[in-house]
């Protein structure tokens, strides 16, 4: 049986706790209020697709290719991007909960990170280059040899990234976010006099 090939489709409240999808190719299409959680999305590939609403915690996502990738408002808890197809790997979200999921040694460049919770989220040896962190909640997400240069997290919240561990060359963080870099030395910062 050979494998599927779906273009321009618009998936609507599919759960594949009922039936799986099938193996394949999946370009320019639309997933909207899926239950895809705990799914075997294993060796898939999205091109050009958009995921809205949609609840992938703990998919099983090995080998699955997400190239040029939206995601809206989805339930994402415990995902390990560190496991997909790392060719041409992009992904962006949007409202979205990733608490507890991982980007372990993946390449992130340019991604958009909007309104998001990324709750323990470990971006150990990861290339986030020119990635955003708008208005996201970073609270105890990792930061080891990560790249972060050009990074905007002027709106990002609750990070702790330690300068001398990370590359932050020519980031954008707010006079808010300072705390953050400082963490590690444990010392109180006022904006008052």
């Amino acid at each position: 049986m050979g494998e599927t090939y779906q273009s321009e489709e618009i998936f609507d409240k599919l759960d594949l706790k009922i039936k799986p999808l099938a193996k394949g190719t999946y370009e320019d299409c639309t997933f909207k209020s899926c239950n895809l959680e705990q799914a075997d999305l294993a060796h898939i590939n999205f091109t050009d697709c958009e995921f809205i609403e949609c609840n992938l915690s703990m998919a099983n996502i090995s080998d699955t290719k997400f190239q040029n990738i939206k995601f809206k408002g989805c339930k994402m808890l415990g995902l390990r991007f560190d496991h997909c197809n790392k060719f041409g790997f992009e992904v962006n979200f949007e409202t979205c909960i990733l608490d507890h999921s991982s980007f372990f040694n993946t390449s992130v460049i340019s991604s958009v990170f909007k309104e998001s919770s990324l709750v323990e989220v470990d971006f150990t040896d990861c290339d986030l280059t020119n990635s955003a962190f708008i208005n996201s909640n970073l609270l105890n997400a990792v930061f080891e040899r990560t790249n972060l240069s050009k990074a905007d997290l002027r709106d990002a919240e609750n990070f702790s990234i330690d300068p001398e561990l990370n590359t932050i060359k020519k980031a954008k963080f707010s006079i808010h976010g300072v705390a953050g870099l400082l963490h590690k030395y444990d010392i109180q910062i006022s904006l008052e006099s």
